[in-house]
């Protein structure tokens, strides 16, 4: 068998929109600003969902900080001991983020429940304004980063967290008017219990497309038969083995594999057709190994009709 390399590629990197690290500071100095006046207000007041919300917050800045950290350090070159540079510590920040936000459920979760069975006196008109306040930066942080938060992990991760923080506001608000109102001090509780629930959704997600990176499964919106067929239908391919299909980072789809076609005569075409068929799904960086086929190979899927009578059809 004989093997051709395909030409060199572009080192890989990730596209942002010029103004994301600018919106994260933005986001950062509001978190951080504001974390500290509601964590004193739900000291002041007694109110858990205010003091659940600056925890969340706390975990915002930190979330936030370490995005823009890991952006910084995407961006870093390509070296000979790292061939694809920093890329995956967008991820690796994205897994910490989501881990820290699945502790801060269950905290939540906690204190919850201890407030449900033994309720705190909460000072209502002082817990309703920290609320409204937080509301109101919240939301002004979701903004600045809605729509950015398609780009990669690490800043979906930082949306997710200001997400977090704006349905908080939301059920702070709730829970401030309920108990100004009535006095009915498990209203706060209650609505910190749904908030912790919210969180979990969020970080159980992002843990698991930040887990599936890490150990390079196919991405969720590919399949590998899908991939297989693609390149099976190109003129002059026999059949493929030994294909893998992973993301290196957040917008960058990786693929390789062996493709064996009847002779190397026409491989500039047959290699360009297969970096054609496989950008068509989203896959930007292709390494293929061209084989001139002798026989039947274990785990060889073969394009019908076979290239050689002996091997078997898998479809």
């Amino acid at each position: 068998m004989t093997a051709v390399a395909t030409p060199a590629v572009a080192p890989c990197r990730v596209r942002r929109p010029a103004n994301l690290t600018h919106r994260l500071r933005w986001v950062l100095a509001l978190t951080l600003a504001f974390m500290v006046v509601e964590a004193v207000g739900g000291w002041l007041s007694g109110s858990l969902a205010l003091v659940a919300d600056a925890g969340h917050m706390l975990a915002d800045v930190a979330a936030l900080a370490l995005a823009l950290f890991s952006a910084w350090l995407a961006d870093r070159p390509a070296s000979a001991t790292k061939t694809f540079g920093y890329l995956r510590s967008e991820v690796l920040a994205a897994l910490v983020n989501g881990a820290a936000l699945l502790a801060l459920a269950a905290w939540v979760a906690y204190e919850a429940v201890a407030r449900v069975r033994a309720p705190h006196a909460i000072d209502g008109p002082l817990f309703l304004g920290v609320a409204v306040a937080g509301l109101a930066v919240n939301g002004v942080a979701a903004v600045l980063l809605h729509g950015q938060h398609r780009h990669d992990l690490n800043t979906r991760a930082a949306y997710w967290h200001v997400l977090g923080d704006l349905l908080g506001s939301v059920g702070a608000v709730a829970a401030a008017v309920v108990v100004w109102l009535t006095g009915w001090t498990r209203a706060d509780a209650l609505i910190s219990l749904v908030l912790a629930a919210l969180i979990l959704v969020g970080a159980w997600r992002l843990v698991r497309e930040s887990v599936d990176v890490l150990l390079e499964a196919v991405p969720a919106h590919l399949s590998l038969p899908e991939v297989q067929a693609r390149i099976l239908a190109i003129p002059g391919v026999a059949a493929v083995h030994d294909l893998h299909v992973w993301t290196v980072t957040s917008g960058i789809v990786a693929m390789s594999g062996h493709v064996h076609v009847p002779d190397l005569a026409r491989h500039p075409a047959v290699l360009a057709a297969v970096r054609e068929a496989m950008a068509g799904l989203g896959i930007g960086h292709v390494t293929v190994q061209l084989e001139v086929a002798d026989g039947c190979e274990p785990g060889l899927v073969a394009a019908s009709p076979p290239a050689h009578p002996g091997c078997a059809h898998a479809h």
